[in-house]
């Protein structure tokens, strides 16, 4: 039976200095987000997206993930504990940011930055969804590190105990998700948005993928409470939030190929 190696959280010590290694996976995240935009911006050769264009938009898309990320966790899945206990909102370096609550702020962000730069808001988002996934695994890394979000008991030949929890065989559920809404997820968008697509196709395509993966993901993933803290049929709460993303998604490649028909 494989056994969570129960990774020491800080990767470098440099004096009274700790340097996590969940902040070195978003980290990551945010290095392959100007790597991958500068490739992309090769290809779109549009006037005015230029490479300092892209370092602004890092740096409006860290502000939505990191505030909308911990936001998002302090009130979709833990309010009782960060209500009780305040200062750990601010320490993210401990883990819990929550996905949908930073792609939330990562779409408030990216809003002001395009009336700032007076650019259209669609094709902005098209132009970082297919940048975005390769994140999401890096974080997804981050949480198999932390050894927390673990998975449900199963009797899979990969099952993992994870001693910090309990001594039963659990799927390792993070590494499932690294693996669809970081390297699949990432695989699809970036072929699909080769060829020029419909203002709004890609970020549908993103919008159905993600929350698709995820909805799946979570039957292997310990279950949190559902809504108002309460298992609601069955569903997590990372379902719930994924599911009006599949819907949305549907309807925005709906609406993008009927107003610009391939």
């Amino acid at each position: 039976m494989l056994v969570h190696p129960q990774f020491d959280p800080v990767a470098i010590h440099l004096g009274p200095l700790a340097v996590h290694w969940y902040g070195l996976m978003y980290l990551l995240g945010f290095v392959a987000f100007i790597w991958l935009g500068r490739k992309r911006l090769r290809v779109l050769n549009r006037p005015g997206w230029d490479d300092k264009m892209l370092d602004d938009l890092l740096f409006y898309g860290v502000l939505g993930v990191v505030l909308g990320g911990r936001l998002g966790q302090v009130l979709f899945y833990e309010p009782g504990y960060y209500f009780s206990n305040p200062l750990k909102i601010i320490a993210v370096w401990e883990g819990g940011m929550s996905f949908h609550g930073g792609f939330i702020g990562v779409m408030l962000a990216m809003a002001l930055f395009a009336k700032r730069r007076k650019l259209s808001w669609l094709p902005l988002m098209d132009f970082i969804a297919p940048l975005v996934p390769i994140g999401l695994g890096a974080g997804r890394i981050g949480n198999f590190i932390n050894g927390e979000l673990w998975g449900r008991p199963t009797d899979v030949p990969w099952a993992m105990i994870f001693p910090q929890v309990d001594n039963l065989p659990r799927h390792p559920s993070q590494l499932y998700e690294c693996a669809l809404e970081g390297i699949v997820l990432f695989t699809l968008l970036w072929l699909y948005s080769r060829k020029p697509r419909p203002a709004g196709a890609v970020s549908g395509l993103f919008l159905i993928g993600y929350g698709s993966f995820r909805f799946i993901a979570e039957f292997t993933r310990n279950p949190d409470d559902g809504i108002f803290g309460y298992m609601t049929f069955g569903v997590s709460m990372g379902q719930w939030l994924s599911l009006p993303m599949v819907l949305a998604g549907i309807g925005l490649i709906r609406w993008a190929y009927k107003k610009e028909p391939a």
